[in-house]
């Protein structure tokens, strides 16, 4: 089920890219990130509240505040420097750069989280690398 949901959560960040370099156009890159976000925040808790989940905020542990509320924070940098690159680039090659993400994720995976490399993921984050290079020059 979760290859589903990442399957769907890349056909909707594709969407994204496209749905907002036609609708930055002509607006402020941070006053489209603030739009955007406002939405996001509706929708996530619209699903809280019809899964009728929205008790377990009091469950949540003071080391889990932290570190969901510096996730929301490198989130809002994240896509204040997307909308702003998206804005002035093109997002044929906006796009390739930004899922750069996956490498430096695993990267960081290995060092914060200790999790291993397999021969498989040093080949993938190899072709990614290389892949954008040859889209972005």
């Amino acid at each position: 089920m979760w290859f589903v949901f990442a399957l769907l959560s890349a056909v909707f960040a594709a969407l994204t890219s496209i749905l907002a370099k036609i609708g930055i156009e002509g607006v402020n890159s941070n006053l489209a990130t603030a739009i955007r976000t406002i939405v996001v925040v509706v929708m996530a808790w619209g699903m809280v509240f019809l899964t009728n989940t929205q008790n377990g905020i009091f469950e949540i542990s003071k080391k889990s505040w932290l570190f969901l509320i510096l996730s929301g924070l490198a989130t809002g940098a994240s896509w204040l420097c997307y909308y702003r690159a998206l804005q002035i680039g093109e997002a044929s090659k906006v796009v390739p750069i930004d899922k750069l993400s996956v490498v430096i994720t695993l990267v960081l995976a290995f060092v914060f989280l200790h999790e291993s490399f397999s021969t498989k993921s040093i080949i993938g984050c190899i072709l990614i690398g290389i892949g954008t290079l040859i889209m972005v020059i």
